[in-house]
């Protein structure tokens, strides 16, 4: 190969290199293994795991994302499918074990078409087509959305979670919340889910969850003379610290008598006096300071009957904006009346262990609070992760205004139409979009395995339901076989579905096109590190 000449080495040394068939089976087999780490987890009868890290924390979940977000995965095809979930978690919110699970078993099916000497650029041109025509097919599919709908979809979403027992109770919070924060721009609906703000507290029961209109701070009083509750609240937000401000420049001052420091003294106290005056002459009856607030001024703010929080946050300060409609004022002597927000009750709760401000009754609040209860630590931060997707799917399907039905069926619908579509294709694209076909039954199919059902049989009944035109059906995982989904009220938003199948085709097609893997050793400090650019 070389005319007898020794062997040119271009890499460095320790370098890994792996091409040709091998490189694509290594890939496909990391990518499969990543998927079948999840599959367990999908749908309502799917399983939780629990997951600890290399500090003893633990982690209970049976959301995809957070499952690949704690897997400590070097390797690089299967950090490409972590990244599929995590577009999903980004976009949609909920769907990625879905996701993941399709691009797995598109990489399980291409598998068998290399095998059958299939080039992998065609397998990638027909998934290309297969996943144009499955948007299309998806639109065909959508039905459109009203407010019942919104529960329903956020209680598909909580089912199978911790959260099921509850999910009625929390489905009707996230509606809610999310229709007291969407706005109209432009014609479009758009809902800012920073706008809701949420805060977990451990004790009570996740039924003691709640949904107020207004702000929850986890703050308490500064000062204890200070009133507990203030009825028909006048909220000033004041972003600048109400205590004697420091000189610009470095400064000395010399007191050489002491009448001179009484009456430097004197000075700062009346400073903070008329400070305090200032702010009670607007009218204001509660202050939230994002800064500090002198002990002086506390006893001043106290005397006048004032309730005031410091050292709010940012967010907290810009959603309390929103909520009470009072303006974020820097410079204190500037504040006037028409500056406060108001709120129809302001008071301090005892909430757990810790005080709690609840800022409540804002009349047209833009910006809300949950507080989610739960008896421990980890079944409070799966509640908070449950609801985040509740809502999350809720807020989607709401502005799309368009919403699919679930349990598999319309990927059973859709695996059904790319059949009859691959036949008009031709050629061995047609090979790559039965495979295609073929892979989004996994879903439904994974749904009848978790629910101990015979996926065989129950794809089969599927497959006959939908060839008689019963295009809602899907996998009733409760008491086996095939039901309308419509009736049993299992939607999704259209976004999830049509986004998990768009990210697994174009990972499934970017694994698919690469023959060689080049894996450069970590560089020591003496090294050049020449390569250190395609670290792997």
């Amino acid at each position: 190969m070389y005319n007898g000449q020794q062997p040119i080495f271009i890499l460095k040394e320790g370098t890994e290199r792996t091409s040709g068939r091998s490189a694509q089976s290594n890939n496909i087999a990391a990518a499969k293994a990543v998927a079948d780490s999840v599959r367990s987890t999908l749908g309502p009868k799917g399983m939780d795991k629990m997951l600890v890290d290399g500090m003893g924390d633990v982690v209970i979940t049976n959301d995809g994302a957070t499952i690949l977000k704690q897997m400590d995965i070097t390797n690089p095809a299967a950090k490409m499918i972590i990244e599929v979930a995590k577009t999903q978690e980004q976009h949609c919110f909920d769907g990625t074990t879905s996701a993941v699970v399709i691009a797995g078993e598109l990489l399980k099916r291409s598998e068998d078409l290399i095998d059958q000497n299939v080039h992998p650029t065609v397998i990638c041109e027909g998934f290309r087509l297969a996943a144009e025509k499955a948007a299309e097919l998806i639109e065909s599919h959508s039905l459109e959305i009203n407010e019942q709908m919104l529960s329903e979809v956020a209680k598909t979403a909580l089912t199978g979670k911790s959260a099921g027992a509850v999910k009625e109770f929390l489905a009707d919070i996230c509606v809610r919340a999310v229709l007291s924060v969407a706005q109209e721009v432009d014609g479009d609906i758009v809902v800012d889910l920073d706008d809701v703000k949420v805060e977990k507290k451990q004790g009570g029961s996740i039924g003691s969850s709640t949904l107020v209109d207004g702000i929850i701070l986890d703050k308490e009083r500064v000062h204890s003379g200070m009133p507990k509750v203030v009825n028909d609240a006048k909220i000033a937000l004041i972003n600048s610290a109400i205590e004697v401000k420091k000189t610009e420049v470095d400064a000395k001052i010399q007191i050489t008598d002491p009448n001179m420091l009484s009456q430097f003294l004197d000075e700062e106290e009346s400073y903070l006096k008329s400070l305090v005056e200032t702010i009670k002459s607007s009218g204001a009856t509660v202050v939230i300071c994002q800064k500090g607030i002198d002990d002086l001024a506390q006893h001043y703010m106290s005397k006048s009957g004032l309730m005031a929080i410091r050292r709010a946050k940012k967010s907290d300060m810009e959603a309390l904006s929103k909520a009470t409609g009072g303006k974020i004022i820097t410079n204190i002597d500037d504040l006037s009346s028409d500056d406060l927000g108001y709120a129809s009750k302001v008071d301090e709760r005892k909430i757990g262990e810790s005080d709690m401000i609840f800022i409540t009754g804002c009349k047209d609040a833009k910006s809300v609070s949950v507080l989610l209860r739960g008896g421990t630590e980890h079944v409070i931060d799966e509640i908070n992760r449950a609801f985040d997707d509740a809502i999350g799917v809720v807020a989607v399907a709401y502005e799309d205004g368009a919403v699919l039905t679930g349990g598999g069926s319309v990927l059973a619908a859709i695996s059904r139409s790319l059949r009859s579509y691959a036949e008009g294709i031709g050629g061995r694209e047609q090979m790559a979009i039965e495979a295609f076909s073929g892979a989004l039954e996994v879903i439904p199919r994974t749904l009848a395995e978790n629910a101990g059902l015979d996926p065989v049989n129950t794809i089969i009944d599927l497959r006959k339901a939908h060839s008689e035109g019963k295009s809602d059906f899907g996998v009733n995982v409760y008491e086996g076989g095939v039901a309308n989904m419509a009736d049993s009220k299992v939607f999704e938003p259209s976004r999830v579905v049509d986004q998990a199948i768009q990210s697994a085709t174009e990972t499934a097609v970017m694994i698919l096109r690469i023959d060689d893997v080049i894996s450069s050793r970590a560089s020591g400090p003496m090294d050049g590190g020449d390569f250190d650019g395609m670290g792997m």
